[in-house]
């Protein structure tokens, strides 16, 4: 195999695959990229087995075809740290992978390309195309609230709903309930629901640019693919039920509260620095055109605060995690947000006062 290459070129490419690519694994390839140079294009993939990232870099000057696997990180920071000046020579020497750019030279380890996985092709059972930047939007306003390493293997992942009028992402860590919406014609014979795990989530949301070029999505079986441009991106679908959301979503809640999204953020921030540092909980107080918000801790500290909001009604006591309340503030970008409330044992609906496509559910807590 030999090659010349652009440095731009390639480090860009080679920055989305590290990020796939495990630091520690139990297969030494599992931390290499495979490289494989034919017809003027170089494809480079890594994969941790859960998911696969794929890119094809071109024109590329191939003037030997071959594969083969090299460190990722490593030719990652080679890259990373070389300059713009030079373009980068790329040489398979024996079992050694030469990198040449004006008087830099480097010797990378490699392994044969037949010990790296594929990822196995299944026969799609559903193509959806929709714009990069709607599904970016929601999976930022949904993301935060899946699960980490939960017991409840299904909740460590989203919830990707598609239907023949909308497409929908769900999580949830059973704490907290996020979801986001958007109509779409879709062709869906039938409702379909997917689950994917968290690393796919993350890498998959890194791909998105905020832009209306659509990305494919191709839904099977056991894996959900996603071609980005250049890039082609595999994750693997977690099996299990995921929890009937609707009947999470709390109805009929008469007390009604429109805040500034911003200050009610800082207010939640200021009190939480003397919440209890392992339950971070808050109580708020809501009274005719006012919430106030106290918090304390085992040292004896405390928190008062208030803000102004539009409220009429009986007033209410009410507990929280400040932490969920505050990652709900971050996802809205709405400047008024609109909290609906029944009592103080069930959960806060909370959404953007004037965009319906995102909704959160808040569990309360006793204080």
């Amino acid at each position: 195999m030999k090659l010349t290459i652009s440095r731009e070129s390639l480090l860009t490419p080679l920055q989305s695959i590290a990020g796939v690519v495990e630091k520690k694994q139990t297969m030494p390839v599992l931390s290499n990229v495979l490289l494989v140079a034919e017809d003027n294009t170089l494809t480079l993939t890594g994969t941790n087995m859960e998911v696969e990232l794929v890119a094809r870099v071109t024109p590329v000057h191939v003037d030997q075809p071959g594969q083969i696997t090299v460190p990722a990180r490593k030719l990652s920071d080679i890259c990373r740290a070389l300059g713009d000046e030079s373009p980068i020579d790329l040489s398979l020497e024996g079992d050694r992978l030469h990198v040449r750019s004006g008087a830099s030279h480097f010797t990378l380890s490699t392994l044969p390309a037949e010990h790296f996985p594929n990822v196995e092709d299944e026969a799609e059972s559903f193509r959806l195309e929709l714009p990069q930047k709607e599904l970016g939007r929601m999976l930022d306003a949904t993301a935060f609230a899946m699960a980490q390493q939960d017991v409840r293997y299904y909740l460590n992942g989203l919830l990707l709903e598609v239907n023949k009028d909308h497409v929908r992402t769900v999580a949830t860590d059973g704490h907290r309930l996020a979801m986001a919406h958007l109509e779409l014609a879709t062709q869906c014979p039938e409702l379909r629901q997917v689950i994917v795990p968290r690393k796919g989530v993350l890498e998959l949301a890194r791909l998105l640019d905020d832009v209306d070029t659509p990305v494919t999505l191709v839904i099977g079986d056991n894996h959900l693919r996603a071609t980005v441009g250049s890039y082609t991106f595999t994750s693997k679908l977690i099996e299990g039920k995921f929890p009937d959301y609707n009947r999470v979503i709390p109805r009929g809640g008469d007390k009604v509260v429109l805040a500034d999204r911003a200050t009610l953020k800082n207010t939640l921030q200021r009190a939480g620095i003397l919440s209890h540092e392992n339950i971070r909980g808050v109580r708020l107080n809501l009274s005719n055109n006012e919430l106030q918000v106290f918090a304390n801790n085992p040292d004896q500290e405390q928190a008062e605060d208030a803000l102004p909001v539009e409220y009429q009604g009986e007033s209410l006591q009410i507990g929280f995690n400040v932490g969920y309340l505050v990652d709900v503030m971050n996802a809205l970008d709405e400047d008024q947000v609109k909290i609906t409330l029944s009592n103080p044992n069930s959960s806060a609906l909370i959404e953007a006062e004037n965009d319906s496509r995102c909704l959160y559910v808040v569990m309360p807590m006793r204080l």
